[in-house]
C-alpha cells in the first residue's frame, strides 16, 4: 500500500484555510496512488493549545460540516485522510483527536491522544483507548506526538496485528524524535512508522518537517525534508 506523509504550516485558528490545504494534499497524493494520507497533530487548528482553550468555535464535531472538503477529496481519489484537531467529547474539554476519514468520506476511526504533554492537560480530555483501523486488509495503529515516547503503544499495536503505525506529531527545533524515537519504534517492533509533521511557527516552537516513513528495520524509506510543504510517498504494510 502507498501511504503519504505530509507537512505544512497550519494557519493558527483558521480551520477553513487548513482544511483547504489538507484537501489539496489529499487530492495530490491520492492522484499519485496514495491510499492513506497522514497529517500532523492539530493540523486542523494549528498547534495552539492556548488559542483552542480560549476559542470554543475551534472545537469540531466528528461530523463537522467544516470537514466536508476533506471528505470530498477522499471520495474523489479513494484515499483515507488521517487528520487531527480539537474534537468535542462528552466531558468539559475537547479531545486532542485523530479522525480517520475513509475513502468513501465516512469516519473510519477516532483516536483521542492517550499521553497529553504539559499544558495540553489543561486544555484537552485525555483519551482512554488505543486507535485502530483496517483498510485493504492492513491494520493501522494511531499515535499522537508524545504518545510515541511510550513504547508500550507500539507493543500493543503489534499484539493487535497492526503492521503500520501512524504518528501525527508536532516536532520543533531541538526535538530528537527523528533519531531516537520513530526509527527505534520501527526497528524494535518490526513496524512501518509513518510521520506527519509541521513546518512554521506554533505554540511549541518552529516545526522541523521531516515527515516521512521508516521501514521495519528502522531505516528511513521516505523523507520530505525540513523546509518545503507537501508530501512524500512510501510503500508500507
Amino acid at each position: 500500500m502507498i501511504v503519504a506523509a505530509t507537512q505544512f504550516a497550519p494557519v493558527a485558528g483558521d480551520i477553513d484555510a487548513n482544511v483547504r490545504t489538507i484537501a489539496g494534499l489529499v487530492r495530490a497524493a491520492g492522484a499519485e496512488g496514495a491510499r492513506v494520507v497522514v497529517f500532523a497533530e492539530l493540523c486542523l487548528s494549528g498547534y495552539e493549545p492556548s488559542l483552542i482553550r480560549d476559542t470554543p468555535g475551534l472545537v469540531l464535531t466528528e461530523d463537522d460540516p467544516r470537514l466536508e472538503p476533506v471528505r470530498e477529496a477522499c471520495r474523489e481519489v479513494s484515499a483515507a485522510a488521517v487528520v487531527n484537531g480539537p474534537v468535542r467529547t462528552a466531558g468539559s474539554k475537547p479531545g486532542l483527536s485523530t479522525l480517520v476519514i475513509g475513502p468513501d468520506g465516512s469516519l473510519l476511526a477516532r483516536y483521542d491522544k492517550l499521553h497529553l504533554h504539559g499544558f495540553e492537560h489543561e486544555v484537552f480530555e485525555q483519551g482512554t483507548a488505543d486507535g485502530r483501523f483496517t483498510l485493504d486488509g492492513i491494520r493501522f495503529a494511531l499515535a499522537t506526538c508524545y504518545d510515541n515516547r511510550f513504547p508500550e503503544l507500539a507493543e500493543r499495536a503489534v499484539a493487535d496485528d497492526c503492521s503500520v503505525y501512524l504518528a501525527s506529531s508536532v516536532l520543533s527545533v531541538g526535538n530528537d524524535s527523528l533519531e531516537k524515537v520513530y526509527p527505534v519504534r520501527a526497528r524494535d517492533f518490526g513496524l512501518y512508522v509513518v510521520l506527519g509533521n509541521v513546518l512554521g511557527s506554533n505554540e511549541d516552537g518552529v516545526g522541523i518537517g521531516g515527515a516521512g516513513a521508516w521501514g521495519p528495520d528502522g531505516e528511513r524509506i521516505a523523507d520530505a525534508g525540513g523546509s518545503e510543504p507537501g508530501y512524500v510517498l512510501a510503500e508500507a504494510g
